[in-house]
């Protein structure tokens, strides 16, 4: 449980950020991407880059593998699992609560 919790907080970290969010975005429509090529279109440095990267790998929403000198990086649709599956389960409480609500307010308007 501990460690889910601590997953969760590193993937909506990692999301907070709109530079790693375009990231994963870019890597979504092309699949893999050399590190350089992925670095193009945001105006910030190499090394800010690579510290992007790196929180999004610590998140497991990306996976990084070498191809000689040249660093590939492609998205882990599957790291995005446990962030969907606890906001699933507050949007059942949510709605749970709000059929509760509004069961109360039918009862409370019938004279």
């Amino acid at each position: 449980m501990v460690n889910n919790q601590r997953q969760i907080t590193a993937i909506f970290a990692a999301l907070a950020d709109p530079t790693r969010r375009g990231i994963l975005l870019r890597l979504s429509s092309s699949g893999e991407s050399a590190v350089t090529a992925l670095a193009k279109p945001f105006r910030i440095s190499a090394p800010a880059i690579s510290r992007h990267l790196r929180v999004l790998e610590h998140a497991r929403l990306i996976h990084r593998r070498r191809d000689g000198r040249e660093h590939l990086i492609r998205a882990r649709s599957e790291g995005l699992k446990d962030a969907q599956q606890w906001m699933a389960q507050c949007a059942a409480g949510w709605e749970f609560s709000f059929d509760t609500l509004e069961n109360l307010l039918r009862k409370e308007k019938k004279p």
